[in-house]
Protein backbone atom coordinates (compact mmCIF):
# COMPACT_ATOMS: atom_id res chain seq x y z
CA UNK A 1 0.00 0.00 0.00
CA UNK A 2 1.18 3.19 -1.04
CA UNK A 3 2.60 6.11 1.70
CA UNK A 4 0.61 8.89 3.00
CA UNK A 5 0.22 12.03 1.05
CA UNK A 6 -1.74 13.57 4.10
CA UNK A 7 -2.48 12.46 7.49
CA UNK A 8 -5.43 13.59 9.92
CA UNK A 9 -6.97 13.04 13.11
CA UNK A 10 -9.74 14.13 15.17
CA UNK A 11 -10.60 17.13 13.62
CA UNK A 12 -13.19 19.30 15.06
CA UNK A 13 -14.43 22.49 13.64
CA UNK A 14 -17.59 24.72 14.61
CA UNK A 15 -18.99 27.59 13.20
CA UNK A 16 -21.21 29.44 15.74
CA UNK A 17 -23.48 26.55 17.29
CA UNK A 18 -23.34 24.60 13.77
CA UNK A 19 -20.79 22.08 14.08
CA UNK A 20 -18.97 21.37 11.09
CA UNK A 21 -16.50 18.64 11.84
CA UNK A 22 -16.67 16.00 14.36
CA UNK A 23 -13.57 14.33 15.45
CA UNK A 24 -12.70 13.58 11.77
CA UNK A 25 -9.79 11.30 10.89
CA UNK A 26 -8.35 10.68 7.52
CA UNK A 27 -5.53 9.57 5.77
CA UNK A 28 -4.91 9.73 1.54
CA UNK A 29 -2.28 7.81 0.58
CA UNK A 30 -0.30 9.02 -2.92
CA UNK A 31 -1.64 8.10 -6.02
CA UNK A 32 -5.05 7.67 -4.93
CA UNK A 33 -8.13 9.30 -6.06
CA UNK A 34 -10.47 10.11 -3.44
CA UNK A 35 -14.18 11.68 -3.58
CA UNK A 36 -15.73 13.34 -0.46
CA UNK A 37 -19.41 12.47 -0.96
CA UNK A 38 -22.48 13.49 1.24
CA UNK A 39 -25.54 15.91 1.68
CA UNK A 40 -25.38 19.88 1.77
CA UNK A 41 -24.03 20.57 5.31
CA UNK A 42 -22.68 16.72 5.90
CA UNK A 43 -19.33 19.20 6.42
CA UNK A 44 -17.07 17.64 2.97
CA UNK A 45 -16.40 21.33 2.10
CA UNK A 46 -15.29 22.11 5.19
CA UNK A 47 -12.61 18.80 5.21
CA UNK A 48 -11.28 19.67 1.88
CA UNK A 49 -10.24 23.29 3.18
CA UNK A 50 -9.27 22.24 6.21
CA UNK A 51 -6.98 19.00 4.64
CA UNK A 52 -5.78 21.61 2.61
CA UNK A 53 -4.72 24.39 4.86
CA UNK A 54 -7.40 27.08 3.53
CA UNK A 55 -8.75 27.39 6.78
CA UNK A 56 -7.60 25.93 10.66
CA UNK A 57 -9.46 23.14 12.66
CA UNK A 58 -10.75 24.15 16.27
CA UNK A 59 -8.73 21.07 17.18
CA UNK A 60 -7.00 18.06 16.00
CA UNK A 61 -3.64 18.28 13.58
CA UNK A 62 -2.93 17.65 9.20
CA UNK A 63 0.36 16.35 8.39
CA UNK A 64 1.13 16.58 4.59
CA UNK A 65 3.74 14.08 4.02
CA UNK A 66 5.99 15.56 0.41
CA UNK A 67 7.42 13.00 -1.95
CA UNK A 68 10.63 14.55 -0.98
CA UNK A 69 11.57 15.67 2.50
CA UNK A 70 10.55 15.78 6.16
CA UNK A 71 6.51 15.75 6.87
CA UNK A 72 4.94 19.27 7.57
CA UNK A 73 1.66 19.90 10.31
CA UNK A 74 -0.17 22.37 8.42
CA UNK A 75 -1.95 23.11 11.89
CA UNK A 76 0.92 24.07 13.23
CA UNK A 77 1.89 26.83 10.56
CA UNK A 78 1.77 29.86 10.35
CA UNK A 79 -0.93 31.56 7.48
CA UNK A 80 1.78 32.52 5.38
CA UNK A 81 3.74 29.43 5.25
CA UNK A 82 0.31 27.42 4.89
CA UNK A 83 -0.31 29.59 1.85
CA UNK A 84 2.96 29.57 0.67
CA UNK A 85 2.51 25.69 0.67
CA UNK A 86 -0.71 25.65 -1.06
CA UNK A 87 0.93 28.23 -3.95
CA UNK A 88 3.94 25.33 -4.25
CA UNK A 89 3.01 21.83 -3.75
CA UNK A 90 -1.24 21.81 -4.06
CA UNK A 91 -3.30 22.56 -6.95
CA UNK A 92 -6.86 23.50 -6.83
CA UNK A 93 -9.64 23.32 -9.03
CA UNK A 94 -12.95 24.56 -8.26
CA UNK A 95 -16.66 24.44 -9.78
CA UNK A 96 -16.65 27.84 -11.24
CA UNK A 97 -12.76 27.59 -12.13
CA UNK A 98 -11.90 30.93 -10.15
CA UNK A 99 -10.26 31.89 -13.05
CA UNK A 100 -9.20 35.45 -13.96
CA UNK A 101 -11.33 36.63 -17.25
CA UNK A 102 -8.95 39.31 -18.07
CA UNK A 103 -6.06 36.86 -18.47
CA UNK A 104 -6.34 34.65 -21.50
CA UNK A 105 -5.96 30.85 -21.11
CA UNK A 106 -2.27 31.00 -21.34
CA UNK A 107 -1.58 33.54 -18.98
CA UNK A 108 -4.04 31.90 -16.29
CA UNK A 109 -2.19 28.96 -15.94
CA UNK A 110 1.30 30.50 -16.25
CA UNK A 111 0.71 32.54 -13.36
CA UNK A 112 0.68 30.02 -11.24
CA UNK A 113 4.21 29.36 -12.14
CA UNK A 114 5.20 33.05 -12.12
CA UNK A 115 3.70 33.71 -8.67
CA UNK A 116 6.50 31.27 -7.86
CA UNK A 117 9.66 33.19 -9.65
CA UNK A 118 9.45 31.08 -12.83
CA UNK A 119 10.41 33.23 -15.81
CA UNK A 120 7.39 34.44 -18.30
CA UNK A 121 8.91 33.16 -20.96
CA UNK A 122 9.40 29.40 -19.45
CA UNK A 123 5.77 29.57 -17.67
CA UNK A 124 4.10 30.66 -20.75
CA UNK A 125 6.05 27.55 -22.56
CA UNK A 126 4.88 24.90 -19.64
CA UNK A 127 1.58 26.37 -19.15
CA UNK A 128 0.87 25.90 -23.04
CA UNK A 129 1.98 22.44 -23.04
CA UNK A 130 -0.50 21.83 -20.32
CA UNK A 131 -3.23 23.40 -22.27
CA UNK A 132 -2.01 20.73 -25.30
CA UNK A 133 -2.30 17.92 -23.28
CA UNK A 134 -5.58 18.76 -22.18
CA UNK A 135 -6.99 19.09 -25.61
CA UNK A 136 -6.66 23.37 -25.80
CA UNK A 137 -4.30 23.41 -28.20
CA UNK A 138 -4.76 26.71 -30.70
CA UNK A 139 -6.76 28.42 -27.51
CA UNK A 140 -4.46 29.93 -26.01
CA UNK A 141 -4.75 33.76 -26.52
CA UNK A 142 -8.86 32.68 -25.80
CA UNK A 143 -9.77 34.52 -22.79
CA UNK A 144 -12.44 32.66 -20.13
CA UNK A 145 -15.46 34.11 -21.78
CA UNK A 146 -14.50 32.80 -25.11
CA UNK A 147 -14.43 29.09 -23.98
CA UNK A 148 -17.26 26.48 -23.03
CA UNK A 149 -17.33 25.17 -19.44
CA UNK A 150 -15.76 22.24 -19.78
CA UNK A 151 -12.46 23.81 -21.41
CA UNK A 152 -12.20 26.45 -18.79
CA UNK A 153 -12.53 23.73 -16.42
CA UNK A 154 -9.52 22.22 -19.02
CA UNK A 155 -7.77 25.56 -18.22
CA UNK A 156 -8.54 25.54 -14.16
CA UNK A 157 -7.19 21.43 -14.20
CA UNK A 158 -3.74 22.78 -16.06
CA UNK A 159 -3.38 25.72 -13.94
CA UNK A 160 -3.48 23.39 -11.15
CA UNK A 161 -0.94 21.21 -12.64
CA UNK A 162 1.56 24.02 -13.88
CA UNK A 163 3.39 23.79 -10.56
CA UNK A 164 4.00 20.44 -10.32
CA UNK A 165 1.60 20.07 -7.26
CA UNK A 166 1.39 16.55 -5.85
CA UNK A 167 -2.06 16.92 -4.49
CA UNK A 168 -4.93 18.16 -6.22
CA UNK A 169 -7.86 19.40 -4.59
CA UNK A 170 -11.16 19.68 -6.54
CA UNK A 171 -14.36 21.21 -4.71
CA UNK A 172 -17.11 19.95 -6.74
CA UNK A 173 -15.47 20.58 -10.26
CA UNK A 174 -18.39 19.44 -12.64
CA UNK A 175 -21.38 20.80 -10.95
CA UNK A 176 -22.00 23.39 -13.27
CA UNK A 177 -21.35 20.61 -16.45
CA UNK A 178 -23.56 18.72 -18.66
CA UNK A 179 -23.28 14.88 -17.96
CA UNK A 180 -20.80 14.36 -21.34
CA UNK A 181 -19.19 17.24 -20.30
CA UNK A 182 -18.42 16.29 -16.79
CA UNK A 183 -17.34 12.92 -17.99
CA UNK A 184 -14.58 14.37 -20.19
CA UNK A 185 -13.37 16.52 -17.36
CA UNK A 186 -12.93 14.09 -15.10
CA UNK A 187 -11.32 12.72 -18.03
CA UNK A 188 -8.88 15.16 -17.65
CA UNK A 189 -8.63 15.88 -13.89
CA UNK A 190 -7.95 12.01 -13.71
CA UNK A 191 -5.30 11.47 -16.50
CA UNK A 192 -3.42 14.78 -14.99
CA UNK A 193 -3.03 13.69 -11.29
CA UNK A 194 -3.48 10.07 -10.84
CA UNK A 195 -2.13 9.67 -13.96
CA UNK A 196 1.03 11.19 -13.49
CA UNK A 197 1.50 9.56 -10.25
CA UNK A 198 -0.32 12.52 -7.82
CA UNK A 199 -3.23 12.24 -5.23
CA UNK A 200 -6.56 13.55 -6.29
CA UNK A 201 -9.00 14.68 -3.17
CA UNK A 202 -12.59 15.68 -4.56
CA UNK A 203 -15.51 16.53 -2.95
CA UNK A 204 -18.85 15.85 -5.34
CA UNK A 205 -22.74 15.39 -5.21
CA UNK A 206 -22.06 13.03 -8.26
CA UNK A 207 -22.22 9.58 -7.88
CA UNK A 208 -20.60 9.28 -11.38
CA UNK A 209 -17.88 11.23 -10.41
CA UNK A 210 -17.37 9.60 -7.04
CA UNK A 211 -17.28 6.00 -9.01
CA UNK A 212 -14.08 6.80 -11.15
CA UNK A 213 -12.07 7.08 -8.06
CA UNK A 214 -10.17 4.92 -6.23
CA UNK A 215 -12.34 5.63 -2.88
CA UNK A 216 -15.65 7.11 -1.94
CA UNK A 217 -15.61 8.59 1.98
CA UNK A 218 -19.68 9.41 2.92
CA UNK A 219 -19.74 11.84 5.19
CA UNK A 220 -23.02 13.21 7.31
CA UNK A 221 -22.95 15.54 10.40
CA UNK A 222 -19.29 16.22 10.22
CA UNK A 223 -18.63 12.62 10.46
CA UNK A 224 -17.26 10.07 8.36
CA UNK A 225 -19.49 7.42 8.09
CA UNK A 226 -18.00 5.14 5.53
CA UNK A 227 -14.73 4.67 3.10
CA UNK A 228 -15.18 2.07 0.53
CA UNK A 229 -12.98 1.14 -1.87
CA UNK A 230 -13.87 1.05 -5.83
CA UNK A 231 -14.35 -2.57 -6.90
Amino acid sequence: MNDPVLDSHALAKTYGTARALATVDLTVRRGESVAIMGASGSGKTTLLHVLAGIISPDSGTVSFHPSTGAPVELTGLRESARSRLRRERFGFVFQQGLLIPELTAVENVALASMINGVRRADAVQHAASWLAALGLAGMEERRIGELSGGQAQRVAIARAQATGAELVFADEPTGALDSNTSREVMDALLWSTTGHGRTLLVVTHDSEVAARCSRTVAMRDGRIISSAVAA
